[in-house]
């Protein structure tokens, strides 16, 4: 409630104080008589916006001082409390606001120095001015639940544990909505992995034994020609084993007229010959191994590209 209101040096007023009692109070006058003056010096205590035009010619500053009585509930306690400012024992707010003739203004609540966004909030929760052009104070969002809570017979009490329980049960099912959509999701990329794997199955070591045998398949021509070559040397009529016989059979056949001399060259050529002839074995068997389907190397290299495309995309270490 409006107790009273003090105005010095705005517009036309030099001074001028006016005490409200309570209950209803109407100020009258013909047009012109100075009726929006009071309003426009009550909106600048209040925090509306101040303009330099409202300075009475002449003065320095404009200063506006408004006394409220309000009770412990009142929203405006709220709001000081809030902002570390107390009331007085009688429950009063005092709101003033002085503006210089250059534009600037400084607001105040209870004698303590306050900014003007502060002292806007609490003229709105003090004061509702209504009229043409005017806000009413039904259209502020802000002041739905007050009113609401104010009409209903309900425990806004028992109503607010129920709304957080309310909220808070529904963040754990939007939580656990969340937590099962992932473990899906999860789910469903195991089951397709464990199909790759399925598909491929790799054995143990399978990309070393690969490797190995790929480069061999690489090497195999001329690995080919190699033994090829060496079979000759062993095995040709000019070869090393023929030469060996011809050697062993000159020897076999002096030996007798030797005394000796020759058994250890005798057994040494036949050893000779008998390892050239595993040799000659181990080519033909090389290279029987090396008669492979021209495309084997094509397969293999497949199989290892899949198997190595697969560790990637999986991340996989071997």
């Amino acid at each position: 409630m409006l107790l009273g209101l003090t105005i010095r040096d705005v517009v036309l007023i030099d001074r001028l104080s006016l005490a409200f009692r309570p209950g209803l109070c109407v100020l009258t006058g013909e047009t012109g008589a100075g009726k929006s003056i009071l309003l426009d010096a009550l909106g600048l205590a209040l925090g509306r916006r101040a303009e330099a035009g409202l300075v009475r010619p002449g003065a320095e500053q404009a200063v506006v001082s408004a006394e409220f009585a309000v009770g412990p509930n009142h929203p405006a306690a709220a709001i000081l409390a809030e902002a570390g400012i107390t009331t007085d024992l009688s429950g009063s707010i005092i709101v003033r606001r002085t503006l210089a003739a250059d534009g600037r203004s400084r607001g105040f609540v209870n004698d303590e120095p306050t900014s003007i966004t502060l002292l806007r909030a609490l003229g709105d929760s003090l004061v509702e001015i209504q009229g043409q052009g005017e806000q009413h104070g039904l259209f502020d969002p802000a002041t739905h639940r007050d009113l609401l809570d104010a009409l209903s017979e309900a425990d806004t009490a028992i109503l607010g544990t129920a709304w957080r329980a309310w909220r808070d049960a529904r963040k754990a099912a939007e939580d656990a909505a969340r937590t099962l959509a992932a473990s899906r999701a999860e789910e469903d990329l195991l089951r397709h992995e464990h199909a790759e794997l399925e598909a491929l199955a790799p054995e143990e070591d399978e990309e070393d034994r690969l490797s190995a045998r790929r480069l061999l398949l690489q090497n195999g021509e001329r690995l080919g020609e190699t033994i090829s070559e060496a079979v000759g040397e062993i095995d040709g009529e000019s070869g090393a084993l023929a030469a060996l016989a011809r050697a062993l059979r000159r020897l076999t056949r002096a030996a007798d007229r030797a005394q000796g001399l020759l058994d250890g060259a005798v057994a040494a050529a036949e050893r000779a010959a008998t390892e050239t002839e595993e040799a000659l074995n181990a080519l033909n068997a090389a290279a029987q191994a090396l008669e492979i389907d021209p495309r084997a190397l094509e397969q293999v290299e497949e199989r290892l590209f899949s198997l190595r495309a697969l560790a990637r995309k999986r991340h996989w270490r071997g």
